[in-house]
């Protein structure tokens, strides 16, 4: 552990004394190592855990005293543990806010009580005690001697005679093995970064160079290194600071900030300390966080940098293109790759041209992210390569139609290719990092490969082909009237979409966007509207950087200007990116300013206060929103922006090509606890419920999808049925053609019905018999509902009886040999509600389901082994024969035991409970006991969780009348932590736990364990409870208790 700390942690001091770790993903993955070793400490290593160590591992905590509950003497301002040394010290002593730790098995305790703040505890930890070894071993395990401790751990040993010498080597041998562990660890981490070097350094600083000086107009006013001198590796920064990776330093002065002293390192950029004003030396300390670029760095410091750079993006382009020729080929990595996808290009490029130019538009990508292409009467042709392969005749046929293309031109279009490629790179990366997306759909669309024949393609592909001609090259009247041809073709059919994309036409259809003249705008994005259907046009359209513009146009005052550009950003922001590009540039803000109507009614007379356009600007509003609200953050903007009450106002219309939309964005958000209760606040289940008996397919859809979203809630399951909301959703079931519909109903239903008076309700109106009828021959998302509903239904016993009548149980059973995890979470629990009736049970016993249901305790997900094991409880209790029956089951049992093993409190508390039933029969209580239920049941007693103390104390208590037992759980340590359940505020913990006591307060030394633990001052505060279980229990307990004191006394005398 010392070595890891002292190598390859992060520090942010370069003297030793002062330094504090950095906030770096490679220090966090060293810390939740560190973490995880000493968590798992005290129950792989019991005995090592007591050794004390030779001094305190001490730091100041943010934990207050009051965090320590049992086990710990606690005051306002101090805790200390009640475990201490041999001179009576206590392990853990606080003292706000320094701590004293002395052990592990205290470390480890302090660690489980620090919950979430754990990561920052360690680090205050490591941070105070720079060398932990030295402090838990003694000084002569210094790790920052260099000397590893393996050399001596044996002498070191071997002449000590004292007796805790074998566990001092053993904890020695241990924090080797960790210190291994890390600089593994360690070494694969740092292996995954992506690392720079000094040519693209050097490259972006050269570039920077040439557009600084002292105009308005450039980017900086200045960039210079700071030593002139290169070494022969490319690196100008001294050989004792290239060691940590550092390559250069560079003295930048912006035009609106005081001059930076940046350091480039093989990691990215950051601001360094500056230099010193008396010897002129750097300071190398970092001063703030690292940028994967200069350019992001400087954008980050400087607005005005920000805002020339964009000005400049398009001569920084052709600056690399001219720069590319004449560089060396340096990037062999994905050769097999790239011959594979250029090998069609092979005719009109060489292969030394495309390489370099694929890199060095790379780093430059997050600059031209903001590329405006300027507007004229001339557009310039560019071809866009990017998702075709074109052969060399291709190239030939569109010199020839386009006119504007020529073969001294090539190296330009494969410019183009290379900057759109390293685009898409760039925003790859950066959609992994920034974006959290609740998205159903995948995160980038697939890039289109095919290869097109000019035989094969339509008459429509070349007359479109030609009229783009006229948008590149004719004035202001033609291009209108090219615009308006263009929209007379079938713009709906691929063929005319991709014969637009193909030569270049996208590019200039957004360069029109940016024009002053609205009819130009107006046809432009009539076009984009329609042809943005298409995936890959999509994608171009995003490449090109159209959604700035589009974003832009939502402040014009051309409400038709705002429709369009609403429209079409709804239809293009259909994956990740495209959304976040939106966001990026205040798009959801606008967005939501659309939805701003001067009025609104809820009647048809009153429609005449609406304007038209209004209405229509809304409408697009909406459904521009509906498209960005797939993502997460988009969603807290919407929210941000004002948009629920806005979109709560625009439910009450009476327009339903406004409420689809409207309803959509709202289902979208309210998968977010914050809307829901926004969605409550606003009023609005009341018009969802209303719009349920709309004649619109679509619309019950979102609206039963909205309901589902939000009947989480107990209060907006009340409101459903308040509103009068189940019966049309109990009406809607019969429906059964449309599938989506279905399953939002179906997903309303099951939600509602988790409050027993809706399945009074459902059963009223007869929704049960329905359900049951939708078992068979549905899609999985319908089935996972019904049966989620059924579930829910089947806790109260007459509907028990319904879906037994009707024939339900037949169904339910062979659902339970699927494979989809929420089926099966949601079918164990419908077949389990079901064994609570005897007949069912028998129809369940004669299908073999109970022999499924054990089946399913080998599933790999966690929550289906819960609900199985829980399904199994009624089970074993209503068989007729159940001790004989678990028993048939192969190794079943053993099954059961190993599942006390898992990490999961839902499937322990379940697995307890089946316990419970199971050692109802002697015979498997003997067979669980061989197995070794003991102590692994022993070993889960330290635990907070109520509803697994709960089980645990159940199973305890019936595990308790076999053998010896009893008195097993003594020698495993469980009695002391069962005492600690009766100060629980759950009352069912207090009987269950009284019952385990009652049990084990058979065997004298668990008397004497309870005794000293407090247990008889807390059971007879329960003497006197209204449970008469729990009185008879805790009466039971004390008697037990006392009857041994007396014998004990009776003992002395005589």
């Amino acid at each position: 552990m010392g070595a890891a700390l002292s190598k390859l942690a992060q520090w942010s001091a370069a003297n030793y004394g002062a330094a504090t770790l950095e906030i770096s993903p490679l220090n966090e993955a060293i810390l939740k190592e560190i973490i995880m070793f000493v968590e798992s400490f005290i129950y792989k290593y019991p005995k090592e855990a007591k050794f004390v160590f030779v001094e305190p591992l001490e730091w100041k905590t943010s934990l207050a005293p009051s965090a320590f509950e049992s086990g710990y003497i606690v005051s306002e301002t101090t805790a200390k543990s009640e475990e201490v040394d041999k001179n009576g010290q206590p392990l853990l002593f606080l003292s706000i806010p320094q701590i004293k730790i002395r052990s592990f098995g205290q470390l480890s305790h302090f660690l489980f009580i620090a919950k979430d703040a754990n990561l920052k505890e360690a680090q205050a930890c490591i941070e105070a005690n720079r060398d932990p070894v030295a402090k838990i071993l003694g000084p002569d395990y210094n790790a920052t001697k260099g000397d590893p401790i393996s050399l001596n751990i044996l002498d070191k040993i071997t002449e000590d005679d004292d007796p805790e010498s074998e566990a001092k080597m053993r904890i020695a041998m241990l924090l080797q093995e960790l210190d291994l562990h890390l600089l593994n660890h360690s070494l694969k981490h740092i292996s995954l970064e992506i690392r720079l070097n000094p040519v693209t350094f050097t490259r972006d600083i050269d570039l920077l160079k040439r557009y600084s000086g002292k105009g308005e107009e450039t980017v900086l006013e200045s960039i210079e290194y700071t030593s002139e001198y290169e070494f022969s590796n490319g690196c100008r920064a001294p050989p004792w600071r290239q060691i940590y990776g550092e390559i250069c330093y560079v003295m930048v002065k912006p035009h609106d900030v005081e001059t930076l002293c940046i350091t480039c390192c093989v990691e990215g950029v950051f601001l360094n300390g500056g230099k010193t004003e008396e010897e002129g030396e750097i300071d190398y300390e970092r001063k703030g966080e690292i940028y994967k670029d200069l350019v992001t760095f400087l954008k980050e410091k400087s607005a005005k940098f920000s805002e020339n750079i964009s000005k400049q993006a398009i001569s920084f382009k052709e600056e690399e293109e001219e720069e590319v020729g004449e560089l060396k080929e340096v990037d062999q990595v994905n050769k097999e790759e790239q011959k594979e996808e250029e090998a069609t290009y092979t005719k009109a490029i060489s292969k030394s041209d495309k390489k370099p130019r694929e890199k060095s538009q790379i780093n430059f990508g997050t600059s031209q992210m903001a590329k405006r292409l300027e507007p004229s009467l001339n557009w310039k042709a560019t071809v866009d390569y990017k998702d075709r392969k074109i052969t060399g005749r291709d190239i030939h046929s569109e010199e020839k139609v386009g006119g504007r293309l020529e073969k001294s031109r090539p190296s330009i279009s494969v410019g183009r290719l290379r900057y759109v490629s390293g685009y898409k790179s760039v925003e790859k990366i950066e959609a992994i990092i920034s974006e959290s997306s609740s998205d159903t759909e995948e995160d980038e669309e697939p890039t289109d490969h095919r290869q097109e024949a000019n035989a094969d393609l339509p008459s429509e592909y070349w007359q479109i082909q030609k009229l783009v001609k006229y948008l590149k090259g004719g004035n202001q009247t033609a291009t209108v009237i090219a615009l308006c041809s263009m929209k007379d073709f079938n713009l709906a059919q691929e063929t005319c979409q991709l014969a637009i994309r193909d030569v270049g036409g996208l590019e200039v259809l957004i360069n029109l966007l940016d024009t002053d003249e609205v009819k130009c705008k107006i046809g432009s994005l009539k076009i984009l509207k329609e042809i943005s259907q298409n995936s890959q046009i999509r994608r171009s359209i995003v490449d090109l950087g159209g959604l700035p513009i589009m974003v832009n146009i939502l402040d014009s005052p051309h409400k038709r200007l705002k429709c369009l550009a609403a429209e079409t950003i709804a239809n293009v922001a259909k994956f990740r990116r495209a959304r976040r590009v939106v966001r990026q540039h205040g798009g959801i803000t606008k967005l939501v300013t659309l939805l701003d109507c001067a009025q609104n009614s809820t009647e048809p007379a009153q429609s005449s206060l609406y304007e038209a356009r209004d209405v229509e600007v809304a409408r697009c509003g909406a459904l521009a929103l509906w498209s960005c609200s797939k993502s997460y953050a988009n969603k807290e903007a919407i929210r941000r922006a004002g948009g629920i009450p806005l979109l709560a106002r625009l439910l009450k219309t009476s327009h339903e090509n406004m409420l689809i939309p409207v309803v959509g964005t709202l289902q979208e958000c309210a998968s977010e606890e914050n809307y829901r209760a926004a969605i409550k606040a606003e009023r609005i289940i009341e018009n969802l419920v209303k719009n349920l008996n709309s004649e619109n397919e679509q619309l019950q859809e979102h609206c039963a999808m909205a309901i589902y979203q939000c009947a989480e809630d107990e209060e907006t399951r009340d409101l459903v049925r308040l509103h009068g909301g189940l019966k049309p959703l109990a009406t809607l079931l019969n429906n059964t053609d449309n599938k989506e519909r279905l399953a939002a109903v179906t997903g309303a239903i099951w939600k509602c019905s988790i409050s027993k008076e809706n399945v009074t309700k459902f059963r009223e109106y007869r929704a049960i018999e329905t359900l049951v009828g939708l078992l068979t021959d549905q899609p999985e998302e319908v089935l996972v509902n019904v049966v989620g509903a059924l579930g829910e239904c089947c806790q109260e016993h007459e509907n028990r009886v319904i879906v037994r009548k009707c024939g339900g149980i037949q169904p339910l059973v062979n659902l339970l040999v699927g494979i989809n995890q929420a089926l099966l979470v949601n079918v164990t629990k419908a077949v389990g509600a079901c064994a609570l009736e005897p007949e069912s049970m028998t129809i369940i016993d004669r299908l073999d389901g109970v022999r499924l249901l054990w089946s399913l305790l080998k599933n790999p997900h966690p929550d289906v082994k819960a609900s199985a094991a829980w399904a199994l409880c009624p089970c074993i209790q209503n068989a007729k024969d159940a001790g004989e029956m678990v028993r048939s089951f192969v190794g079943g049992l053993e099954l059961v035991v190993n599942l006390l093993k898992s990490d999961n409190k839902e499937v322990l508390a379940s697995v307890c409970a089946a316990i419970t039933n199971i050692a109802k029969d002697q015979e498997n209580l003997a067979v669980i006991t061989d197995h070794g239920v003991v102590p692994l049941l022993s070993k889960l007693a330290n635990t907070n969780n109520d509803k697994l103390r709960r089980h645990l104390a159940e199973a305890v208590s019936r595990c308790c009348m076999w053998g010896r037992n009893r008195v097993a759980f003594g020698e495993h340590k469980a009695v002391a932590p069962l005492v600690r359940y009766l100060k629980s505020n759950d009352t069912n913990v207090h009987r269950a736990t009284a019952q385990a006591l009652y049990q084990l307060s058979e065997d004298a030394d668990n008397c004497i364990t309870m005794h000293e633990n407090g247990a008889v001052k807390l059971l007879l505060a329960m003497v006197g409870s209204p449970d008469q279980e729990l009185q008879e229990a805790a009466a039971g307990c004390i008697s037990n208790i006392r009857r041994l004191a007396l014998a004990t006394e009776k003992a002395r005398y005589t």
